[in-house]
């Protein structure tokens, strides 16, 4: 990856893509950064970390590359966003009209994209006012800034801060999109999860200098990441390729057919999505019910569903049990929107081809499910894996190491891996373009 960011530097067009994707990058750090007007950074800091909210929020925050937790103008970052779009996505198997639309080429396109921002524009003022609730901010919020304002006024302000803040993070990734390279929200998660990460490793080496025998902690995480993204890398890189072979056609004086091709069926084509539905299905109530610390809803749900607690918290183990069921349900529901065999089986008869050993029609549809099932249960047991076991290891190896623990979650790793290849992946296409721009003149 390093060699071809090399190469592509080298190249006018690619690299004023690269540095305007570095300057957008750094327009949304600064950002991250900069505090809410009338917040003190310290009491949003203190409200954070005496919060009940569960695992939702750490999520947030990461995703947000800590903004969150700095109280900043972009703290929901992407987030709702990337809420509204599943949901979009979601609507649009669910009704025709949006179905139709998504099948009207461009146009369509950007229709559901228009309606996709709606949507996140709403779901930025539902997750603003969330936030306000859940960190208590009326009695933090009332600051010289606002002089002798309303309690309810200074809260207003500060979502529509937030709000505006979702939506110009929004901006800055369809900037991204067009003037840089890869697709530019998911480069902004990247960046945020990285700098998260980042700054939890340097505050780590920094507590060597207090205590050498530190040093291990910070070592043995570093390894244990290398070995996880390795495993990352080659599942996400894996497929299985079906051969398929085309029948020869004589029409006229010319021949078609009798090439070789194959079905490419991915491990993990689902990418990380089940598994951040499955933590918002069971977070997102504890969120909710966090407004309400007192009641006893509250209290039995953060006992028997609650990821946090205690190691001996009987909730975390159940939570975990019905996280991996959760991930294994939507893993197969993606799967079966991402890839129809009885559609491929039509395909490949309509065009002559066939696998060697079936038949075209129902017994290829039926090998073709058979295949893809086995992959969909490889990649979902796979998202399992990773949603529950590297925390765990991660938090038995690195006891009290919090910070370094919740620096690279699952949904992390994984986003940190897929958009590292996809940015990778453009950089190549955008070269091979240029080189063919060249040869055709």
């Amino acid at each position: 990856m390093l060699k071809t960011f090399k190469q592509a530097f080298k190249q006018k067009d690619v690299r004023t893509k690269i540095l305007w994707t570095l300057l957008l990058l750094l327009v949304y750090r600064i950002g991250c950064w900069i505090p809410i007007p009338g917040i003190s950074p310290e009491a949003f800091a203190q409200s954070w970390r005496s919060s009940n909210a569960g695992n939702f929020l750490e999520i947030l925050n990461m995703v947000a590359g800590g903004a969150l937790q700095n109280g900043a103008i972009l703290a929901l970052g992407v987030g709702p966003y990337i809420t509204s779009s599943i949901v979009i996505q979601l609507l649009t198997i669910a009704l025709p009209p949006l179905e139709r639309l998504s099948k009207q080429g461009d146009e369509g396109r950007r229709k559901l994209a228009v309606y996709t921002r709606y949507v996140a524009l709403f779901m930025s003022i539902a997750q603003a006012i969330a936030i306000a609730v859940s960190f208590n901010l009326a009695g933090d919020l009332k600051t010289n800034l606002f002089g002798d304002l309303p309690e309810v006024l200074v809260i207003m302000i500060v979502i529509l801060v937030l709000t505006a803040g979702s939506m110009f993070t929004v901006w800055i990734g369809d900037k991204i999109t067009e003037l840089g390279v890869s697709n530019g929200m998911s480069m902004l998660i990247f960046v945020g999860i990285l700098s998260t990460g980042s700054l939890a490793l340097f505050n780590s080496f920094v507590a060597v200098f207090d205590d050498i025998n530190a040093i291990v902690t910070p070592l043995v995480f570093i390894a244990t990441l290398v070995l996880i993204f390795l495993l990352i890398v080659f599942i996400d890189l894996g497929e299985r390729r079906i051969p398929v072979t085309y029948a020869k056609q004589v029409k006229g004086n010319k021949q078609y057919g009798g090439q070789s091709t194959h079905i490419p069926l991915k491990v993990n084509a689902v990418g990380v999505i089940p598994i951040i539905f499955a933590f918002s299905l069971l977070n997102f109530p504890q969120l909710i019910l966090s407004f309400f610390p007192d009641s006893s809803a509250y209290a039995w749900y953060a006992k028997w569903l609650g990821a946090g607690g205690a190691a001996d918290h009987p909730g975390k183990y159940i939570n975990m049990v019905l996280t991996a069921l959760l991930i294994l349900a939507f893993s197969y529901f993606y799967a079966s929107l991402s890839f129809n065999p009885e559609d491929a089986a039509r395909n490949l008869q309509q065009n002559g081809g066939f696998i060697l050993g079936y038949r075209p029609g129902v017994p290829t549809r039926d090998y073709l499910k058979k295949v893809h099932n086995r992959m969909t249960l490889f990649g979902a047991v796979f998202l399992a894996f990773m949603a529950l076991i590297p925390s765990l290891l991660l938090t038995t190896l690195l006891e009290g190491e919090q910070a370094l623990t919740n620096a690279f979650t699952a949904i992390g790793m994984l986003i940190c891996v897929s958009v590292a290849l996809e940015f990778d992946r453009q950089l190549q296409g955008l070269m091979l373009m240029k080189t063919y721009k060249g040869f055709l003149k």
